[in-house]
């Protein structure tokens, strides 16, 4: 299991970036939050401390390993833009790829980051989910157990 995260691009996120320079008062370095904790920089010890003493999971217990944006804003229709997938985790044993646009999760409709977040929570172990996608111009559906 891991821990659940959430990553904006500061270069495009305007908001994000504000909160960024709100929290630490820095501009331009990576900026990490785990819990309530800010770490500035590249502090892997301090980093891995917390990521072993956080919680083996998160709401709903369910990890798909994505990186996901709103598709809509870069153009394509409404769904969420799959970036990357990490490997071993649910993401990749549904077939996902980076270019997927999600449109669906277990009957409902996805828009973009937001809903999968939502569906994604209120998951439980052991289900099976359908994921509906597209890859270029070919509709595609994968089922998983989680």
């Amino acid at each position: 299991m891991g821990v659940g995260f959430k990553e904006y691009d500061v270069s495009v996120d305007s908001a994000a970036a504000q909160e960024m320079v709100d929290m630490t008062g820095q501009m331009g370095v990576p900026v990490i939050v785990i819990g309530s904790e800010v770490i500035i920089g590249f502090d892997r010890a301090r980093i891995q401390e917390l990521l072993s003493a956080a919680p083996a999971s998160q709401p709903g217990g369910i990890h798909f390993g994505l990186k996901i944006a709103d598709a809509a804003k870069s153009g394509q229709q409404p769904g969420a833009l799959v970036g990357g997938v990490s490997p071993g985790l649910l993401g990749e044993k549904a077939g996902l790829k980076a270019g997927d646009i999600i449109t669906g999760i277990s009957g409902t409709r996805i828009e973009g980051v937001e809903d999968v977040a939502k569906v994604v929570a209120a998951l439980k172990p052991g289900i099976i989910v359908s994921i509906l996608f597209w890859r270029g111009n070919e509709q595609r559906k994968s089922e998983i157990v989680v």
